[in-house]
């Protein structure tokens, strides 16, 4: 019986100590993600054209196809397809824009908001190259990308004049933007001017012969450093005499223009090689003060001369010798068949030369 009791006492004792009932003990720490930000990556894509502007005769708005040199005037404009990519989505991007500047990089002033397209080839074009580092991105993810379109059109010498780098920039909500690695090197609205050099004079011009004139220079007098080429015209009107004098040649009180005819040279090309030009290689000058493919002081390629004669506006027209260079000049001297009979002094009229930006 002492025993029992004892036994029970110690029972009792162990009864109120902890109790392990597993092998598993368990803690917990912090978690901190930062996810990047990313800045927006963007590429130009297989799209890229220059086009013309609205007031040309026989181009307008397009393709600009004949400008081999890095100038543009107002109303011309510059396109592209781009395609921009944030990874922490696209919502991020706020502006795609293109800029000007005098320097490349980020911040240049923005002139022109891009247009957002919807969709996307599954597919993205190999043109793009896009690639971040050594990674080829082939696969579009509207989640993460969209192709915009910008067109950036030259704006009046007030805001637009000089030599600028042009591109298209990216910008995200934190402030990170980017640019597309082909900046564009343009001049502006160069100023263009044409000189004239000479004094077209018939004096004591004998009824029923013909007379020559002095040798005119007319250059290309455009702004130094544009590199402006210009396509040449010329046109004319008729001349009267300025006075009340009885004038009459022959058969009424005007000399027309069609007694005219001219002979230019420039480099190794001529009007004697016009199909149209006389026994000297003297071609008409076309009645008008508007410039037109068939105005174009040499034009070997014409199948006819005069009015009513119309012919496309090819690269080929104005590089047989009909462009100018800044500096560069044509020669041209004009002949006068004077009618008989033929009185008066007709000095009321003009010929005119004009340049055209190719």
């Amino acid at each position: 019986m002492k025993i029992y009791g004892i036994l029970i006492v110690a029972l009792l004792v162990l009864s109120v100590l902890p109790v392990v009932i597993a092998t598993d003990v368990g803690n917990s720490v912090g978690v901190s993600i930062t996810t990047e930000k990313f800045a927006p990556k963007i590429w130009m894509c297989d799209s890229r054209s220059v086009t013309d502007d609205n007031y040309e005769q026989g181009a307008n708005g397009l393709s600009l196809s004949e400008r081999k040199h890095n100038y543009a005037f107002e109303g011309e404009s510059i396109h592209w397809n781009v395609l921009v990519m944030d990874k922490n989505k696209i919502e991020e991007v706020t502006d795609v824009v293109g800029t000007i500047g005098p320097s490349q990089g980020i911040g240049n002033d923005v002139e022109v908001e891009c247009i957002r397209q919807v969709g996307g080839d599954r597919e993205i074009p190999k043109s793009c190259n896009a690639r971040i580092l050594e990674e080829r991105l082939t696969a579009f993810d509207s989640k993460t990308m969209a192709y915009y379109d910008c067109r950036l059109t030259v704006e009046t010498p007030v805001s637009m004049q000089g030599e600028y780098f042009i591109t298209v920039e990216a910008k995200d909500a934190t402030g990170l933007s980017a640019i597309m690695d082909e900046n564009e090197y343009w001049f502006l609205n160069p100023t263009i001017a044409l000189s004239v050099d000479g004094d077209l004079t018939f004096e004591e011009v004998r009824p029923g012969t013909q007379a020559y004139s002095q040798t005119l220079l007319v250059g290309n007098d455009a702004e130094v450093g544009s590199g402006v080429i210009l396509d040449m015209f010329i046109s004319g009107d008729d001349f009267y005499d300025p006075t009340s004098s009885g004038a009459r040649c022959p058969t009424t009180n005007q000399l027309a223009l069609a007694q005219f005819r001219y002979f230019a040279t420039n480099g190794a090309f001529s009007t004697a090689t016009s199909p149209v030009a006389d026994a000297e290689g003297y071609v008409a000058i076309p009645v008008s003060k508007e410039i037109s493919a068939a105005k174009r002081i040499i034009r070997n390629n014409d199948i006819a001369r005069g009015a009513g004669v119309t012919s496309t506006v090819t690269e080929a027209d104005w590089n047989a010798g009909n462009a100018l260079s800044p500096g560069s000049e044509m020669a041209l001297t004009f002949k006068l068949d004077m009618p008989e009979p033929c009185v008066g002094d007709f000095s009321e009229g003009q010929i005119y030369f004009w340049g055209e930006a190719i």
